[in-house]
C-alpha cells in the first residue's frame, strides 16, 4: 500500500472517528441524561491522562515537560481558549442540536482562519477565497434553516455556540507558532486536554450533579475517549504525515458525513435535502480553501512570486 493510499484511509478513518465520537455524545445527552458540563471535563481529563502518559511511556518525562519551559504563555492559551474550549462548545453544540450540526459548524474554521490571515496580510480575499465563503455561509444557512426563511430549525443557541468552537479551531491553529515548530502536536493536545479537564472541572464542578452513569453511559464516556481523542487525533495525524495537510482537511469531511448518518439513522434527527446542499457547500468551500492554499505554497516556493507576508496555510489541525 503505497502512502497516498495510507494517507487516505488514515485520513478516513480519523474523521469517520470523530463524527462517531460525536454521534456517541449525541446519544449520552439524548437518552442517558448527561450535560456537557459534567462530560466534558472527564473526556478531556481522562484524554489528557493517556496521551501524556503514552507519550511519557515513550520519550520521558523530560521530554514532556519541556513545553512548559519554552512558552508557557502561549501553552495556556493554546490549552484553554484554544481545544479546550473548542471542545467544550462543540459537545454543547451537539447537546443543543445534533452531532452533525456541532461538526458542520465547526468546519468553517478554515474560514475564519482565511479571514484573520487576509487581516494579517492586510489584504482582500481572492476570488476564490471569497466564493469560499460565501458557499460557507450558505451551507450554514441551509442547514440550520432547512431553507425555510421563516424559522430556524437549529436553536440560536447551538448556532452561536457552534461559531464559537469554530473561532477556538482558529486560535490553537494559530497561536502556538513557536511551539508547534518545536514539539509534536500529540504532546501539545495532551497538555491541552488535561488542562482543560482541570479547567472545566474548576467552572462546572461536575462532582455537584450526583449523576451515576449507568453501564451504556460508561461505555460511551470510554469511546468518546478512545474514539474520539485517542485513535481519531492518532490516524488523523499520521494520515496529514502521509498526505499533507490540505488533502487531509478534505477527506477530514467524513466527519460532518459520519455524525450526520448516524444522527439521522439511529439517532432519528431531522436530515432534509436542504442539509444535503448545505453539507455539499460546505465541501466545496473546503475543496477551495484547499485549492487556494495549495496554490499560496506553490507561489512562495517560486523566487518570482515568493512574498515574505505570504499568509499562512488555512489547512486546520482538527479537535
Amino acid at each position: 500500500m503505497n502512502r497516498e493510499t495510507k494517507g487516505t484511509l488514515l485520513t478516513l478513518l480519523g474523521g469517520m472517528s470523530w463524527g462517531i465520537s460525536g454521534s456517541i455524545g449525541q446519544y449520552l445527552f439524548q437518552y442517558q441524561g448527561m450535560d456537557s458540563r459534567w462530560l466534558v471535563p472527564i473526556r478531556l481529563g481522562l484524554a489528557g491522562i493517556l496521551m501524556l502518559a503514552w507519550y511519557i511511556f515513550q520519550n520521558g518525562i523530560k521530554k514532556a515537560l519541556a513545553p512548559w519551559h519554552t512558552d508557557p504563555i502561549e501553552l495556556l492559551i493554546y490549552g484553554l481558549i484554544g481545544v479546550s474550549a473548542c471542545q467544550f462548545t462543540y459537545f454543547l453544540t451537539i447537546q443543543l442540536s445534533t452531532a452533525g450540526v456541532a461538526t458542520i459548524m465547526q468546519d468553517l474554521s478554515p474560514i475564519t482562519i482565511l479571514l484573520v490571515t487576509c487581516i494579517l496580510g492586510k489584504r482582500m480575499p481572492r476570488p476564490l477565497e471569497l466564493l469560499s465563503i460565501v458557499l460557507a455561509l450558505s451551507g450554514v444557512f441551509l442547514i440550520t434553516t432547512h431553507g425555510n426563511l421563516s424559522s430556524t430549525a437549529v436553536p440560536v443557541s447551538a448556532i452561536i455556540s457552534g461559531c464559537i468552537s469554530a473561532l477556538a479551531v482558529t486560535v490553537y491553529n494559530m497561536v502556538p507558532v513557536h511551539l508547534m515548530r518545536k514539539y509534536p502536536v500529540f504532546l501539545m493536545q495532551g497538555w491541552a486536554f488535561l488542562m482543560g479537564g482541570c479547567a472545566a472541572s474548576l467552572i462546572f464542578h461536575p462532582w455537584s450533579y450526583h449523576y451515576v452513569p449507568t453501564l451504556p453511559g460508561l461505555a460511551g464516556i470510554a469511546g468518546v475517549v478512545l474514539i474520539g481523542n485517542v485513535l481519531a487525533f492518532t490516524a488523523y495525524m499520521q494520515g496529514v504525515k502521509y498526505i499533507g495537510a490540505g488533502k487531509a482537511i478534505l477527506y477530514g469531511f467524513s466527519e460532518p458525513v459520519t455524525a450526520a448518518v448516524i444522527s439521522t439513522v439511529l439517532l432519528h434527527s431531522p436530515f432534509t435535502i436542504a442539509d444535503g446542499i448545505g453539507f455539499a457547500a460546505i465541501f466545496l468551500m473546503l475543496v477551495l480553501i484547499s485549492i487556494s492554499g495549495k496554490q499560496r505554497a506553490d507561489a512562495k516556493t517560486a523566487p518570482a512570486t515568493a512574498s515574505a507576508s505570504a499568509p499562512a496555510q488555512t489547512s486546520t489541525i482538527r479537535k
